[in-house]
């Protein structure tokens, strides 16, 4: 997901997603100390994305004060 899709979703939709993004990465995190996975660069991918929508969220609430 790019950031410009990131800014279309609204609020409520943002905030939906990323708790479904922090679910699983969480997921991923403790499947990866189980057994290894392929691409562990996709578990900083992940990361990146959870930050980069709980940015947005943040900016909005600024915004909104």
């Amino acid at each position: 997901m790019k950031t410009a899709e990131i800014k279309e979703l609204s609020t409520k939709e943002l905030a939906e997603r990323i708790d479904a993004e922090v679910a699983a990465y969480e997921q991923k995190v403790i499947n990866h100390s189980i057994s290894p996975c392929e691409n562990p660069a996709q578990i900083k991918q992940q990361r990146r994305m959870i930050a980069r929508m709980k940015t947005e969220l943040r900016q909005r609430e600024l915004n909104n004060k």
